[in-house]
């Protein structure tokens, strides 16, 4: 029997759409159980005790395998369930430079662009301009400077690039789309990024996309 794949998430999270589009994108089946971290569902002692001591999701559940004789195993953190479901497939490029910058892009977007563009969405479009923490309004203007950053830095790769890593989409594209193509809900205008622009349309025409939640 194949294992089976879980997806502990919250629908509006962008990190947990990164692991469906993959493995959307391969064909695979993917079952999810859905959390509200709005109303702390991943803080609670069950899923704390099960799911992931670090309160918090995605986290990719590996369902037991009889022939290999392994039992469920809980993988967080997006980028790294992205790759599992990805391992052996042309998502991952297969020469070693070629996975090393694919992984540079990813690490990018964990790094510089997750941080401000994503909270950014979170902050003002479930959160509430007006229900922020004072420490939380002071830190909007860094966060957008640092988001536009980000934006503008791929936005000049890609005019000399169809995707992010090479000549065909990877995990670095997905990684990447998933917090880009909603920017404008955390006030990034995405009008200013032409390139940016022209990427996401390319992505929403693979095979298999799926749109987010």
């Amino acid at each position: 029997m194949a294992e089976t794949l879980i997806l502990h998430e919250d629908p509006r999270s962008g990190n947990c759409y990164k692991i469906k589009l993959t493995a959307a994108l391969l064909g695979l089946p993917l079952e999810t159980r859905a959390y509200d971290i709005m109303k702390g569902e991943t803080r609670t002692p069950e899923f704390l005790a099960r799911v992931n001591a670090n309160g918090r999701i995605p986290v990719l559940e590996i369902g037991a395998n009889e022939r290999e004789g392994s039992t469920a195993r809980f993988l967080p953190e997006s980028n790294a369930a992205c790759w599992y479901v990805a391992h052996g497939s042309a998502l991952i490029p297969a020469d070693r430079f070629g996975q090393a910058d694919m992984l540079r892009w990813m690490f990018f977007e964990q790094y510089n662009h997750e941080p401000n563009v994503a909270t950014l969405r979170f902050w003002l479009r479930f959160v509430g301009e007006t229900n922020l923490s004072a420490e939380q309004r002071a830190q909007i203007m860094a966060k957008r400077m640092a988001g536009c950053g980000a934006l503008e830095l791929m936005n000049r790769h890609l005019a000399n690039s169809d995707f992010m890593s090479g000549a065909a989409v990877t995990l670095a594209d997905i990684a990447l789309f998933a917090y880009t193509h909603v920017a404008e809900e955390g006030g990034f205008g995405l009008s200013d990024y032409p390139h940016i622009e022209r990427w996401i349309a390319r992505v929403q025409a693979l095979p298999g996309f799926i749109a987010m939640d």
